[in-house]
């Protein structure tokens, strides 16, 4: 017998506390956003950061998505991960085929929003916090 080799696309997937599954890509440190709630990219955000030690995670999303992909960052950034910062913002526009009955192709907006851990200075951890 010949040995048959399968090639087997590796997708990464997060499961929240539903058992839902959010899917991620084929790159670990790219989450899709859709249609679900923030908190479910919110958790994919965090265990992103933490589970394999990443230095930046992308978020990637388009048309009505981009709410929802800019809510969990603001998010993750202000009430669980405070040393979050963007490093960068990318916009674009996609050109996407016409629906059934209409006459030309329409225009989608996307956005990709990278974010990194930032290193605090050593000296701010060790400064005492004033009481007033």
């Amino acid at each position: 017998m010949s040995a048959v080799f399968k090639y087997v696309r590796f997708i990464y997937y997060l499961v929240n506390a539903d058992n839902e599954e959010v899917k991620m890509s084929r790159e670990p440190n790219v989450i899709y956003v859709g249609r679900k709630p923030p908190m479910n990219y919110v958790l994919g955000i965090i265990t992103s950061f933490s589970g394999s030690n990443a230095e930046e995670v992308t978020l990637k999303a388009r048309g009505q998505a981009i709410t929802t992909a800019v809510d969990a960052v603001e998010i993750t950034r202000h009430r669980f991960m405070k040393d979050l910062g963007i490093s960068k913002i990318s916009l674009g526009t996609e050109e996407m085929p016409p629906r059934e009955g209409e006459g030309g192709a329409r225009n989608v907006s996307t956005i990709e929003i990278t974010l990194t851990k930032e290193a605090k200075p050593k000296e701010e951890a060790k400064k005492p916090k004033k009481s007033k």
